[in-house]
């Protein structure tokens, strides 16, 4: 899962290097899928549930599953969300961060910052012996410190040889709830975070969520191992 999750990492840190004005999300959707195909993994999303794409891109008041598409360009000022899953020898690594695309505005600044410390702070409770309730609380609570919504609807999970495993990991919840989280358990923790309200929709196309007043939504994600002592972070670009 190391290796996978080394892999999901370097091909999401290619996405936000070429998340620039101009660029088409079908375009960054074949520079990533080139580039995990020519590392010998695949892009498992590809067909998933029939979903069209190979990663996921979602722009401004998108949330999550935004379909890469040759007719959405990026903007200056645009925040862009890359959901990136890889899979290689049988295994899966799934990270998602958001994007300035040039520079934007102070709001999306401060957006970015607080769901990635949130991201942080659920990785902090990722420890054998708690819950997974301690990962959503201290999620919640980081997120709503700022102002923020936690998204409805939408949550982490367990990963492994499967995209989408047991347990879920919720982004709000009570300490001390939960299944127990055990050494060699593997989840993946992604804060989904409104700017406003925490109500989404899912437009038409069945796949892409957004914000149900259009205000900005924001989304960071890492695969995390469970140990004996320190949580480890399975997707980055090395180990």
């Amino acid at each position: 899962m190391m290796k996978a999750g080394e892999l999901a990492a370097q091909a999401l840190a290619l996405a936000g290097k070429n998340a620039v004005p101009g660029i088409t999300t079908w375009e960054l959707d074949k520079i990533v899928d080139d580039f995990v195909r020519s590392r010998g993994g695949h892009s498992p999303c590809k067909g998933y549930g029939g979903f069209p794409g190979h990663n996921c891109y979602s722009i401004n008041e998108e949330l999550i599953h935004g379909i890469p598409s040759k007719r959405r360009v990026l903007k200056e000022g645009d925040i862009i969300s890359c959901d990136i899953v890889a899979e290689l020898d049988g295994f899966m690594g799934d990270n998602t961060a958001t994007f300035a695309v040039g520079e934007v505005s102070e709001e999306a600044k401060r957006l970015m910052k607080f769901t990635q410390e949130a991201l942080y702070k659920g990785i902090e409770q990722a420890v054998a012996g708690n819950r997974i309730g301690d990962i959503s609380h201290a999620i919640q609570t980081h997120v709503e410190s700022g102002g923020y919504a936690v998204a409805e609807k939408f949550i982490g999970h367990g990963i492994g040889r499967e995209m989408h495993e047991d347990p879920e990991v919720p982004n709000e919840g009570k300490a001390g709830h939960g299944p127990r989280l055990m050494p060699g358990m593997t989840i993946a923790i992604e804060p989904m975070v409104n700017s406003h309200s925490r109500r989404v929709n899912i437009l038409g196309d069945k796949w892409t969520v957004v914000t149900t007043d259009g205000s900005l939504s924001c989304h960071f994600e890492h695969t995390v191992a469970i140990t004996n002592g320190e949580p480890v972070i399975l997707t980055l670009e090395s180990h």
